[in-house]
């Protein structure tokens, strides 16, 4: 697959969503998956379903501007993080915004969020949410996270959920991370990554690249990127198989099994090497 095709479809399923306003993660049949498909489009639960089924409250759910929540992530990195009044933090991949708000509430008026999203569709849906919720220390900018448009040692705290796993250069994220990061600044991601390798097929089809399926890592490569860009306590917090049936039931997995003409059988197969896992890491 070439960068640019892939860039430039990623951001058209994103734009999409923005203007349908829908979730974009399937849950499966059992709506219990803690894995939800980041990229995927929900078919039996409610984008608040499967924001509970990932580690959000009622109380989060609720008390963000209507939109804000499009069911985009695969975990909560805003609970694992400790955020702190007065901190700066730093979400990748903002999407409308959800993580970006929960966040402001933690870090009081003396502190500020910043979200980074590459698609215009995002950042206008994301900007009207700041309108309607009053935020007063919330911004989003227009920006790839390989290239964040973020001073350098200028923030305290950056969260991720279920983007990264998109970028085509994952150890620039990385360093991007740890370059704007201040001494001592905390990095706290949930992402989809892989046990296995994936089948030839899954790994040159864009739809699986959207899908969070093709684009994501390793494990073991996914955690020396971190440790390459200079962060220590590199942590695995959390990390959950993704679900048979779930992967079964997907969407975007049965468009790629019918483009690709894949087996049961391998999708059986690839969907116990799928993993979502939340990672901790420090830069001093």
């Amino acid at each position: 697959m070439k960068k640019e095709e892939v860039t430039k479809t990623v951001r058209k399923r994103y734009a999409n969503i923005a203007k349908q306003s829908g979730a974009c993660c399937s849950t499966g049949s059992s709506g219990a998956s803690k894995t939800s498909a980041c990229c995927s489009t929900a078919n039996v639960a409610t984008v608040q379903d499967i924001s509970k089924s990932i580690g959000y409250s009622d109380t989060d759910v609720n008390s963000v501007p209507e939109g804000a929540n499009l069911g985009l992530g695969c975990g909560n990195p805003v609970a694992l993080a400790s955020l702190k009044e007065g901190e700066v933090v730093l979400d990748l991949g903002s999407g409308a915004g959800f993580d970006c708000f929960l966040a402001a509430s933690r870090v009081g008026p003396q502190g500020k969020v910043i979200g980074v999203d590459m698609t215009p569709e995002m950042l206008d849906k994301a900007r009207e949410n700041v309108r309607q919720g009053n935020y007063q220390n919330v911004e989003f900018r227009l920006g790839e996270i390989e290239n964040l448009p973020v001073a350098d040692n200028s923030v305290d705290v950056i969260i991720s959920n279920c983007v990264i796993n998109l970028s085509q250069d994952k150890p620039k994220v990385f360093k991007e991370a740890f370059r704007v990061l201040k001494p001592g600044g905390r990095l706290m991601v949930s992402d989809i990554v892989l046990l296995g390798d994936l089948p030839r097929e899954i790994l040159n089809s864009v739809e699986a690249y959207v899908g969070c399926i093709a684009g994501a890592s390793k494990k073991i490569d996914y955690l020396e990127a971190i440790k390459a860009a200079g962060f220590t306590q590199v942590e695995v917090v959390d990390e959950t198989v993704f679900p048979t049936d779930d992967m079964a039931n997907d969407p975007t997995v049965k468009a790629v099994v019918q483009e690709a003409h894949i087996t049961p059988a391998q999708v059986k197969k690839v969907a116990s090497s799928i993993i979502s896992m939340k990672v901790s890491a420090l830069k001093k």
